[in-house]
């Protein structure tokens, strides 16, 4: 199996409910993004994908999300913006555009510090 890996980034503000503690107040992160998709054979160029075009992909997810308030985005209603719920929103939409043949993604890691990291993975069949 093969894998690539890109890391992007995005600032944005949210404030989590119902948790206890600081982060149920408004506050914000410079969230950091891993997205790693794989297959079990190179496309005609010898890759998984392109990286540029994983990055694009993923850049544009990551717009509507940059400097946002994340409570008041219609996919966070009814649930916290954690970085559990992030991962797993990017890796729904980057899935619908990336799989294609034995090419899709794997994962998605969101860290809202350098201590802090969410995965959200395939989920086993």
């Amino acid at each position: 199996m093969y894998e690539i890996k890109i890391k992007l980034d995005f600032a944005a503000a949210h404030h989590l409910r119902e948790v206890g503690g600081k982060c149920e107040s408004l506050h914000g992160h410079n969230f950091i993004v891993e997205v790693a998709a794989e297959s079990p054979s190179l496309d005609e160029q010898g890759m998984v994908m392109d990286f540029r075009l994983l990055k694009a992909k993923t850049q544009a997810i990551l717009e509507t999300l940059d400097h946002r308030y994340l409570n008041e985005l219609p996919i966070f209603q009814g649930k916290n913006p954690s970085s559990e719920n992030i991962a797993a929103h990017i890796f729904t939409e980057l899935a619908r555009q990336v799989d294609q043949g034995p090419r899709r993604i794997s994962w998605v890691s969101v860290w809202e510090s350098e201590n802090s990291q969410a995965t959200y993975r395939r989920p086993e069949k």
